[in-house]
């Protein structure tokens, strides 16, 4: 599982430089992104550099897991009792079913709640401040984090699992 670092920088070139310091030591594009105040983004960031505003792919990704996991439940306590006639194929519709209500609703929560990192460094962010966001796993770590602060980018508070890259 990877673990997503942020680092502060004080402009586009700094972030820039973070960026190509870590794809040096080996982290790939899709692992890379920029966070900044709206009218920055809108300007000077390529799109495929942006980081999402929400948090809806973890929240779907939850919601799947969570809701799968309670209708597989409730189809196996619903085998357990004989009157109501549920079969193994019925509990596993339950589980199916429960999956898809879960990452639905979990992702519509999460389209209206903003992203962590965006969460957190709200104020640097504001302050005009461009956050890099890696997320690098094993062996990378420690050296994508001496290759980044190398040039000048400061590490925040903020290393957490994530799934989904």
């Amino acid at each position: 599982m990877k673990t997503r670092r942020v680092y502060s920088t004080p402009d586009l070139v700094h972030a820039r430089d973070a960026m190509a310091a870590a794809r040096r030591v080996g982290v790939p594009d899709d692992d890379l992104s920029l966070i900044a105040r709206s009218d920055i983004e809108l300007d000077r960031i390529p799109e495929q550099d942006k980081d999402e505003h929400t948090d809806f792919k973890p929240a779907a990704l939850r919601g799947l897991a969570e809701g799968g996991a309670t209708g597989l439940l409730a189809g196996l306590v619903a085998m357990a009792i004989p009157p109501l006639g549920v079969t193994i194929a019925g509990a596993a519709a339950v589980g199916a079913a429960g999956a898809l209500v879960g990452a639905w609703t979990n992702a519509l929560m999460g389209a209206s709640s903003p992203d962590p990192v965006r969460q957190k460094f709200e104020e640097t962010i504001e302050a005009g401040k461009i956050l890099v966001v890696v997320d690098v796993e094993g062996e990378l770590e420690d050296a994508t984090d001496r290759a980044v602060v190398a040039t000048g980018a400061t590490p925040l508070p903020f290393e957490q699992p994530t799934a989904l890259s």
